[in-house]
């Protein structure tokens, strides 16, 4: 592997990133603010994870202000941390920058290298190969212990099922998947009718099945869920408005009513969404 040049800056005119190293380091200063010098890398977590989802909100708004406002928080978050545990001397976010440029040159031979780039699905198996040859991954006794154990359950399931596929672990065709979750929904609904403590499975069952639909039809189920929650929100908040309107509420509608509301409002978000 070649030696990338990440070094430090040795100008004395400092950059809007070193500004934010000694932003972070003032408020956990002597005199800085009691609430940020209580921080822990523990404490500090949670807060990360939600400015990343607040940045994923921006970026699904299409709005590249707010993009860039989230973008921000979460690159607070990052330095922030990285300065906790350059206070136990154990690193600081040059040698975080610096590894993680080193890593990614390593992941893509195709362009830092002699490799052949190949099509997407070479280049993410040949990815995954050395990710796991990786002295980080090496001990794993497992191809599924590389995927977070934190994840939301829909994007671990994902990542599982992927892991599993890579193995060799697959079906033939999403055909092959599609019969699977006519089986699982057989199941689910003799669970239901026999009332028995096995609802919940098997309706996990479902969902799993479904995700590996998704995954051979090349697209994502967080974001495919995430589309289908937002749709039904619009479509939704549009009944609320127009009842509002009518001084109505949603309860006292018969169920043609509301069959009939429903509808308009998907007439609307197809003509203006």
């Amino acid at each position: 592997m070649e030696n990338f040049p990440v070094t430090r800056r040795s100008s004395s005119r400092k950059t809007p990133l070193e500004d934010l190293i000694r932003l972070i380091e003032t408020l956990r200063g002597e005199n800085g603010c009691p609430w940020d010098k209580e921080q822990t890398p523990e404490t500090l977590a949670v807060y990360l994870v939600e400015e990343v989802y607040e940045l994923i909100d921006a970026i699904e708004s299409g709005n590249p202000q707010e993009v860039c406002e989230e973008l921000g928080d979460v690159l607070f978050q990052i330095f922030f941390m990285a300065e906790l545990y350059k206070e136990k001397k154990q690193f600081d976010i040059y040698d975080t920058a610096r590894a993680n440029a080193e890593k990614m040159i390593g992941r893509h031979p195709h362009v830092f290298g002699n490799v052949e780039t190949g099509d997407t699905d070479e280049i993410r198996k040949r990815w995954h190969k050395i990710k796991m040859r990786e002295k980080n991954n090496s001990s794993r006794a497992s191809v599924l212990d590389s995927v977070p154990a934190k994840l939301p359950a829909l994007m671990r399931a994902y990542r599982i099922s992927e892991r599993a596929a890579r193995a060799g672990f697959d079906w033939d065709n999403i055909s092959s998947v599609m019969e699977k979750v006519e089986e699982e929904l057989l199941e689910f609904k003799s669970a239901l009718f026999l009332k028995n403590n096995e609802i919940s499975m098997e309706f996990g069952d479902i969902l799993f099945t479904l995700v590996n639909v998704a995954r051979f039809a090349r697209v994502h189920p967080e974001t495919s869920l995430t589309g289908s929650i937002k749709k039904f929100e619009k479509r939704f908040r549009y009944m609320e408005k127009s009842l509002s309107k009518e001084r109505r509420k949603l309860e006292n509608l018969t169920r043609d009513e509301i069959e009939s509301l429903w509808e308009e409002a998907k007439r609307f978000y197809d003509c203006n969404y």
